[in-house]
């Protein structure tokens, strides 16, 4: 059974593939196809696994394009992301099925919505002792709930809890769609509201919580915040944009990815991981880690 005090892992394998391909010297198997990233990421996966992970799940954008793209005609695509990180996606996915690992492979919508569905099940949990949001992407700042769910940035090391969240953006989770509609996401492609930033995004909405709730006149504000005349006017001329740009930052938590976490426990690697490893990735170290984690005695 699961018991506390294990705790869920949950990890962004579009970040991760990205960091690795971008992180590490190329390799190409002998059949010329580029392997790297891949190889990357699961030996990272693997080293959570030789930490003590126990139950872990990672999402992945199968493909970058979303129903986003739908909303917002700037919306990020895969355009100009290079053929060879594009072409390792599905090779990531199949690869870590092979290692034993729950995947959610996402196409309409997206690998953070995935996250943030799956720490929602998993948080929902009484025997869940904690929910660590593998990623330092902002918009995943919305999932984290006091110390129960957390963003952990696996390269610097940093855990984020609630109060990380209010220290580092100045507004508590609930309020980041909001945050970043006004201040806007240059990673996602839209650009926010003229004259926001971070700092007077931050101060009114520390009063207001909601883009909706922030009155049309500056002086019914009552928040010392630099030319709050000019970013009233510029959120009454732009607040259906605003509201859109919210829309494209609110990551969806339904449908759940999964049923509950007990799905996410991790056994071992399947028959054909040690065959992938040797005949597409060119490293059969992988496969000689993935054993001897799964034959650690419990």
């Amino acid at each position: 059974m699961f018991t506390v005090p294990e705790r869920v892992f949950l990890v962004d394998g579009t970040y991760e593939l990205f960091r690795h391909f971008f992180g590490q010297p190329s390799h190409a198997n002998s059949t010329g196809r580029e392997v790297a990233a891949t190889r990357g990421v699961l030996s990272s996966v693997l080293s959570l696994i030789e930490d003590g992970a126990t139950h872990l799940g990672v999402a992945t954008d199968h493909v970058i394009e979303s129903f986003r793209n739908g909303l917002w005609p700037g919306y990020k695509t895969s355009a100009g992301v290079d053929p060879l990180l594009l072409s390792q996606f599905g090779l990531l996915e199949e690869a870590l099925v092979e290692m034993g690992v729950v995947v959610w492979p996402m196409v309409d919508l997206e690998a953070d919505d995935a996250l943030a569905s799956a720490a929602s099940v998993a948080s929902a949990d009484p025997q869940v002792a904690q929910v660590v949001v593998c990623t330092p992407d902002k918009d995943l700042a919305q999932c984290v709930e006091d110390a129960r769910v957390v963003q952990l940035d696996r390269r610097r090391k940093v855990v984020i809890d609630e109060a990380g969240v209010v220290a580092k953006f100045g507004v508590p989770p609930a309020s980041i769609p909001d945050w970043l509609a006004l201040v806007g996401d240059s990673a996602d492609g839209y650009p926010g509201l003229p004259g926001w930033g971070a700092k007077s995004a931050a101060a009114v909405l520390s009063r207001f919580g909601r883009i909706e709730d922030i009155p049309p006149a500056a002086s019914e504000w009552a928040v010392p915040v630099r030319g709050a005349a000019a970013l009233a006017s510029s959120l009454a001329a732009s607040r259906e944009l605003a509201l859109l740009f919210k829309d494209l930052a609110t990551l969806r938590r339904e449908p759940p990815v999964m049923a509950g976490v007990e799905g996410l426990r991790w056994v071992g690697p399947a028959a054909g991981f040690a065959r992938l490893c040797e005949q597409v990735l060119d490293s059969p170290a992988l496969a000689r880690r993935a054993d001897l984690l799964a034959a650690r005695p419990s």
